[in-house]
């Protein structure tokens, strides 16, 4: 069957394969293919391996033959997503969530651990809970080259906005100071750092800080980061006027913070604004605010308005990219 797959040639197959598997996009449920001088390697997202710059084409390979999928031992697919060794599922019958963890395990994914959502994200430092079906709530998730470190049990992380991440660093210059607001585990900070950027980030969560530290120096780029596990309303004034970049993705309540990005701003700053808003108007009250916030100070240019993906019937989780210049 056709299935999206990077081509490239054979003699570059291997180094290709391994930077895609470091990235977790191959499609390890269909085999690596060689026709007329080329090798086809198959991937679970073609979009991204696009974005990442590799010749993506529909390509007819075999399915894998000997791997027993989940599917194959339930009778049916399962829904799950995967971060790291982890699968997460959302079962609310705890017999039908047994039976898909259990499916899941005999498989031949590599998966060690297997969890069920037991909550809504809730709380200032945005954590649910979970229902542990199998081994535990940590793992390290590889993306674009970095690895982070995570507790889920602890910390808010979501492996949908990989590609938004992705698009966000790779506007990044070596020698721009970077602000992150609400950084988690570092997963802006860590690739923005990497193209050279210094960076700081705060975050509410302490948890959250020591991992982006720990990742931090897994990712060889701790000189270049900062982290405090502060508001970052109470850091502000010790880096007022200092950003060239910043990132706001709180996308619910984002707005409560704009005087604060304002402050951190430099002369010329560029802000990546998340919201959710109705797709009636998905970036009119954003854009509104961020106007209002900037007042006389600052010229504003709205330089990109991208849609990141569907949050609920009529919502849409949107970024705004903003130029502030003084």
């Amino acid at each position: 069957m056709e299935v999206p797959c990077v081509r490239v040639r054979p003699q570059d197959g291997e180094a290709t394969r391994s930077a895609l598997a470091a990235r977790d996009l191959v499609d390890g449920d269909h085999e690596i293919t060689v026709e007329e001088g080329w090798l086809y390697v198959p991937v679970t997202e073609a979009s991204v391996a696009a974005n990442a710059g590799y010749d993506v084409v529909a390509h007819d390979v075999a399915a894998r033959r000997g791997q027993l999928m989940p599917a194959d031992v339930l009778g049916e697919e399962p829904s799950y997503e995967r971060l790291g060794d982890i699968a997460i599922v959302d079962e609310e019958d705890p017999d039908r969530a047994r039976a898909v963890a259990d499916a899941i395990v005999e498989s031949d994914l590599p998966v060690e651990s297997v969890l069920n959502r037991a909550s809504k994200v809730k709380g200032e430092l945005r954590v649910r809970d979970w229902e542990v079906l199998a081994g535990d709530t940590r793992t390290v998730h590889r993306e674009y080259g970095y690895e982070y470190v995570l507790d889920l049990a602890t910390v808010y992380f979501s492996p949908r906005l990989a590609t938004e991440r992705h698009r966000v660093a790779r506007q990044v210059d070596a020698g721009e100071r970077a602000f992150d607001m609400f950084a988690g585990v570092g997963p802006f900070v860590i690739p923005f750092a990497g193209r050279g950027a210094t960076c700081v980030g705060t975050d509410l969560n302490g948890a959250a800080i020591e991992f982006l530290l720990e990742n931090a120096e897994r990712n060889g780029v701790a000189d270049r980061v900062t982290a405090v596990a502060r508001d970052v309303r109470e850091v502000a004034t010790d880096y007022e006027a200092w950003a060239d970049r910043l990132v706001m993705n709180l996308p619910h309540s984002a707005d409560a913070f704009l005087d604060t990005a304002v402050a951190l701003a430099g002369d010329d700053c560029v802000v990546h604004y998340y919201d959710i808003q109705h797709d009636e108007d998905p970036f009119g009250p954003g854009e509104r605010a961020i106007r209002d916030a900037a007042g006389s100070s600052y010229e504003v240019r709205v330089e990109n308005r991208h849609v990141v993906r569907s949050y609920a019937p009529h919502e849409e989780n949107v970024c705004l990219d903003v130029r502030l210049t003084r």
